[in-house]
């Protein structure tokens, strides 16, 4: 008899046909604004630079594109191009919150990116793999298959399977202490893992938007905290949240990431749209 699914796992399961489709509308969306932009043409006849990795052949070395900076480059046609990109949420309780009820949760927001991502990879004829999943998916039904995972997935964020050189993008709000990241990022980096990191956060979380005596109940087991005077504490607390970005923010760039960050009063289509072309640059 099979365990039975969490809730989070049953919620999601509930609402995912409806957020696959929402995810194809907003990669949609994406697909029309970037429509005539400069793309790759298909085919062999279509190639493109990647650096050089340890066991590429010596005689797969473009030296003419080389010549131009400090590291080799490999030239590779379209076939052999083709990537695993590896894709996480957080599913720890904060991403569950949302400070107005207008609002979607960071998680389904969360979800709802790496889905429409997703759909993008795929109509581009990328694979894709939830990390922690088990499978790589490509071609027809990938996306619903990918969404199964996501319902099934407690999140996991080791991926011992996903092959080196490989690239990841990662939604979460990044809120756990910066030493956490940067072993985390430390370990992918290692790997030859490079990719993006999504913060996806409510706008309160920065703008601290309350005043007089609030409680404040924390949802990853932290002890409530009772503050008499809100507005007091906030140039202090947004300093804090600077700090925390800036920190972010380096140890992503050490790792040879880029950090986005995505507020969920905000329209998802241009969280895409500025995640589409960091991918697209950094594949450059």
């Amino acid at each position: 008899m099979p365990a039975p699914r969490p809730p989070a796992a049953e919620a999601l399961g509930a609402r995912l046909p409806p957020l696959v489709v929402a995810a194809d509308r907003v990669a949609a969306t994406v697909r029309a604004g970037v429509h005539g932009r400069r793309r790759p043409g298909q085919g062999d006849a279509f190639w493109q630079f990647r650096p050089f990795a340890q066991g590429d052949a010596v005689n797969r070395i473009d030296w003419r594109q080389s010549a131009r900076g400090d590291r080799l480059y490999v030239r590779e046609t379209e076939s052999e191009a083709a990537q695993t990109i590896g894709l996480w949420r957080a599913t720890g309780p904060g991403m569950g919150w949302r400070g107005a009820a207008s609002r979607p949760t960071k998680r389904e927001r969360a979800e709802l990116l790496l889905l429409a991502l997703a759909s993008l990879l795929l109509r581009g004829g990328e694979r894709v793999r939830l990390l922690g999943a088990g499978r790589t998916l490509a071609g027809r039904g990938a996306l619903e298959r990918l969404a199964e995972d996501l319902g099934a997935s407690e999140g996991a964020l080791d991926d011992p399977s996903l092959s080196r050189h490989s690239r990841i993008v990662l939604f979460g709000d990044f809120w756990a202490p910066l030493p956490e990241w940067q072993a985390r990022l430390s370990g992918f980096a290692a790997r030859g893992l490079r990719g993006t990191l999504v913060q996806v956060i409510d706008p309160a979380e920065e703008s601290l938007p309350y005043a007089g005596r609030i409680r404040f109940e924390g949802l990853d087991g932290e002890a409530p905290e009772l503050l008499p005077r809100v507005e007091g504490v906030r140039p202090a607390y947004a300093a804090r949240v600077a700090a925390h970005r800036a920190g972010l923010h380096d140890l992503a760039r050490m790792a040879g990431c880029t950090l986005l960050t995505h507020h969920t009063d905000q329209p998802p289509e241009a969280a895409l749209l500025a995640l589409w072309l960091a991918l697209a640059e950094a594949a450059r």
